[in-house]
């Protein structure tokens, strides 16, 4: 059911389960959860901004004042990294689970095909975004793609693929461009963006149009994605994650023991 009553409940949701972790607010929803808050997005058109934050985003939301205005005025933020799970969690900070980027856009597809919404898709390269189109074909038959383009374009062009975007009739819009670039792409555009659902998906056109291989499950739940990530390209990534996984762990042990030592000292 959807209406004024649902989208009231909808906004009562994610104020109570908005929580704040190493300065960036974080919402406590399960993957069904948040499919259920697109959807009422995209059934109702009210536009609603999703964002991930994963290990990384939080080190450098520290040192971006943009970054973390991006993701701070977020409707939804979920959790992405299961590093940042475990981080919140032993902060006394209770997720229901990790909702990565690349399964929420899996299942939108799945949930627009079956409820006849058309998918913008924006950014990566073009070859990947053939690839892309290509297998949503196979995996989703019903499923029609208002658009597509690659990220490739200047900031002098970003008004007319906002435009192209708009006059798509997209539903719901991926944004496959790296960070900061995406976050600052939607937050400028997000009041001209027709399409409800909004949110950026970084490499997740690499990996289900087959560039890039994901990291198996049991990788994943032991936290070792980004280690499967650095073996793929580690001239390219080794240092970034040593950079921000290092950042990370201090932050982390200085969240845990400050607020162990307020425990300790009381009001």
């Amino acid at each position: 059911m959807t209406g004024p009553g649902s989208t009231w409940a909808q906004h009562a949701l994610l104020a109570s389960r908005r929580r704040k972790f190493l300065g960036s607010p974080v919402h406590a929803l399960s993957m069904d959860e948040t499919l259920a808050i697109a959807a009422e997005a995209m059934a109702t058109r009210r536009p609603l901004l999703h964002v991930v934050v994963n290990v990384a985003k939080l080190v450098n939301m520290r040192k971006n004042e943009e970054l973390r205005e991006d993701v701070t005025t977020a409707d939804v933020v979920n959790v992405d990294g299961t590093g940042v799970l475990w981080g919140a969690r032993l902060c006394g900070i209770a997720l229901p689970e990790r909702v990565t980027g690349i399964d929420l856009m899996i299942n939108l597809f799945a949930l627009s095909a079956e409820r006849g919404w058309r998918p913008y898709l924006l950014g990566a390269e073009q070859h990947v975004l053939d690839a892309v189109a290509e297998r949503l074909a196979r995996d989703y038959p019903a499923l029609i793609v208002a658009g597509r383009r690659d990220g490739y374009f200047k900031p002098e062009e970003e008004a007319a693929v906002v435009a192209a975007i708009n006059a798509s009739g997209a539903d719901c819009l991926f944004v496959a461009m790296s960070t900061p670039r995406k976050e600052r792409f939607l937050k400028r555009y997000r009041a001209e963006l027709a399409a409800s659902f909004v949110m950026g998906v970084g490499g997740s056109f690499d990996v289900y149009g087959g560039k890039v291989a994901r990291a198996p499950k049991l990788l994943q739940a032991a936290g070792l994605e980004w280690l499967f990530r650095v073996a793929q390209e580690p001239r390219r990534l080794w240092r970034r994650y040593y950079d921000t996984n290092t950042a990370y762990a201090l932050l982390l042990c200085q969240e845990i023991w400050s607020r162990r030592s307020r425990r300790h000292t009381g009001p």
